[in-house]
């Protein structure tokens, strides 16, 4: 692969029914270009965890998900209320999903614990009232 390429999603808030189709797309694509089932798997994980919790948290945002020799970088946008404790919000079992979606079966506060296990590197942008990015990298 010699050059970058780039793929980008609208995720959908308040969309269950559509939540994870990024991260279904993103599998397709990276199957097609060979790469490793294991690092798939990685990327898929996390990229379904932003995805949930944007739909959850957000209302929705943007995946972007870039593609070269050396990795594989997921860049998700929102203009949701952003994240007060950074810190506290990366705590296995900690959630501020409210009950009913919790009783949908999300909202077990492992969306962030996740998408950092199965990366090698994950910043946090966010700013209250404003929005959250998230940028991870899986590498090649």
């Amino acid at each position: 692969m010699s050059e970058e390429l780039l793929f980008r999603f609208e995720v959908d808030g308040d969309d269950f029914t559509s939540a994870g189709q990024a991260s279904v797309q993103i599998k397709k694509n990276l199957r097609q270009l060979g790469i490793p089932s294991d690092t798939i798997r990685r990327v898929s994980i996390a990229m379904y965890e932003g995805e949930i919790n944007m739909v959850i948290h957000a209302k929705g945002g943007v995946a972007i998900v870039k593609v070269n020799e050396e990795y594989i970088e997921i860049v998700l946008e929102d203009k949701g209320p952003g994240i007060k404790d950074v810190e506290l919000a990366m705590q296995e079992g900690f959630s501020t999903a409210p009950d009913g979606i919790r009783s949908l079966g999300f909202g077990a506060g492992m969306g962030l614990p996740n998408m950092k296990r199965y990366t090698d590197s994950m910043e946090i942008e966010t700013v209250v009232g404003e929005g959250t990015t998230i940028t991870m990298r899986v590498n090649l």
